[in-house]
């Protein structure tokens, strides 16, 4: 059984599973899923084009669905689409995508977005993200699995995140974050690996002793990406972890990779 307020409004061609609840003024516009057991909570709005997972809490006055803020936009038909066992807290903000990517803004599985979250149009978020409260997120921004964001920072569009990395709070991210390190500033400044994030998800002693030489290598080495790519395959092998950091240097976005000293005249590639 479903507990859907008298007051809300469901569009006659959202899908809506068991076991929902749906709050006083919420709106599900069309083409709207909403998946088992979720919770959207008072005044809502879900526009439409969107696809919500099992088992996700959203709201209040969340917004889910709406037009891309991109000047050239033109109405096309994109969506978003929201995984499973998701918190939205209140007044988070997540575009629909736009016809000049994929046009799908994804959000994937166990994520925490605290107040006023702004997801823009394209962004892809990985499994386990947490964003503090009012962290931004600009268009077509990548976000790997286990990062967390702190309250305030802001991610310029085209970045990427990698995997276990922490953004410090009020820190404007303007390059693309390598996998397992902290940041913070403005602009962003990598200051080390994220030892505490690191532990907690349970990476061994050994595991974090060649994190920290492999990207302590990455920032200092005067060498280009793609030589430091070779030397580190050179020292590591085929080691998973290592691997990990190496798949995310050979594909950086247009911004370029955040280092601590970067190789005279580097492009981004």
């Amino acid at each position: 059984m479903n507990k859907i307020s008298p007051t809300a409004y469901i569009d006659p061609s959202a899908e809506i599973e068991d076991d929902v609840e749906i709050g006083p003024n919420v709106y599900i516009g069309p083409k709207v899923y909403i998946g088992k057991g979720t919770i959207i909570k008072a005044h809502s709005y879900i526009e439409s084009n969107t696809k919500i997972g099992k088992y996700n809490q959203i709201g209040p006055f969340t917004v889910i669905g709406t037009p891309p803020q991109h000047i050239s936009y033109k109405g096309e038909e994109t969506r978003v689409e929201i995984g499973d066992h998701n918190i939205i807290r209140e007044f988070v903000t997540i575009h629909r995508g736009t016809a000049f990517d994929d046009g799908i803004t994804y959000i994937g599985n166990n994520c925490l977005l605290m107040s006023y979250v702004h997801v823009a149009h394209d962004c892809k978020i990985g499994d386990h993200v947490i964003m503090a409260n009012n962290a931004t997120l600009g268009g077509h921004v990548r976000v790997e699995e286990k990062v967390v964001m702190g309250g305030f920072s802001a991610v310029h569009q085209f970045c990427k995140i990698g995997a276990y990395a922490f953004i410090g709070a009020m820190s404007g991210v303007d390059k693309d974050v390598p996998p397992y390190v902290k940041v913070f500033g403005i602009p962003a400044k990598i200051q080390g690996i994220n030892l505490i994030g690191l532990r907690r998800a349970g990476f061994t002693k050994e595991d974090i002793r060649k994190i920290s030489q492999a990207i302590g290598y990455f920032l200092d080495a005067p060498s280009t990406i793609k030589e430091i790519i070779t030397e580190l395959r050179d020292i590591f092998g085929e080691d998973p972890v290592i691997e990990r950091l190496i798949l995310f240097l050979e594909k950086p976005s247009k911004q370029g990779i955040m280092r601590r000293k970067p190789f005279e005249g580097e492009e981004a590639f």
